[in-house]
């Protein structure tokens, strides 16, 4: 089995040399490409495991280089570097294939940790029994249970729980939530989104008001984790 690859676009030569040492100590390949042009040339050519991108780099930015990504159907992990305060930046990098971000400074042992979780999860469809905390979900008969006992799902809470578990560890906006669980229809909005989360949360959290799997990523939406069955 190959060691994963990662391939960093980052035009700080200091920060990009650090993080390069910092995964090859963790036993990755890593390559760095200093601009979104040469960074574009190696995913194409070279497809790695897993992109850690820099919004902002010269010659193409990262907001193109996520829409070819997407584009040419390739389906890593895009992880986002980003300066702080820049929320509308999250938002339209997330909306153009991007899965996660972080922001600078970031610390590089959680920036791993979401590396190696993000590789570890299959993309495929949810196994029949999906386990997380309390809870097992039932993905043939659609039913959740916690600790043993059924929990009545409404169709929309069903579905906004297997949308977000399939892409578990991924910040999506509420946007996409719309997208994927409600469709086109023209009579819901994001607060429906809200409402929903808060629905389900209140069946599945051991504490509804400090959730543990499914979190708030704030100005953006919403982060599914499983943690420990």
């Amino acid at each position: 089995m190959h060691a994963p690859r990662l391939l960093i676009i980052e035009d700080d030569a200091t920060l990009a040399r650090g993080l390069k040492d910092n995964f090859e100590a963790r036993g990755y390949q890593v390559e760095v490409a200093h601009d979104g042009e040469d960074g574009l040339d190696r995913l194409l050519n070279r497809t790695p495991d897993l992109l850690l991108l820099d919004l902002v780099v010269p010659r193409v930015n990262g907001f193109e280089l996520c829409r070819a990504v997407r584009r040419e159907g390739l389906d890593l992990p895009i992880i986002m570097v980003t300066a702080k305060g820049r929320e509308e930046d999250v938002v339209r990098g997330l909306e153009l294939g991007a899965d996660d971000y972080v922001t600078k400074p970031f610390s590089v042992k959680e920036l791993a940790a979401r590396i190696k979780a993000f590789l570890r999860r299959q993309r495929a469809e949810l196994p029949r029994f999906f386990r997380f905390g309390e809870c097992c979900l039932d993905t043939e008969s659609h039913k959740l249970f916690r600790n043993e006992r059924e929990v009545v799902l409404t169709g929309k809470e069903y579905h906004l729980l297997v949308f977000l578990a399939q892409r578990e560890g991924r910040a999506l906006t509420r946007d996409q939530i719309l997208a994927g669980v409600w469709g086109n229809s023209l009579i819901v909005t994001a607060r429906s989104v809200d409402r929903c989360v808060t629905t389900l949360r209140a069946k599945l959290e051991p504490q509804p008001r400090h959730p543990r799997h499914i979190l708030t990523v704030r100005e953006i939406g919403y982060r599914f984790e499983a943690g420990c069955p």
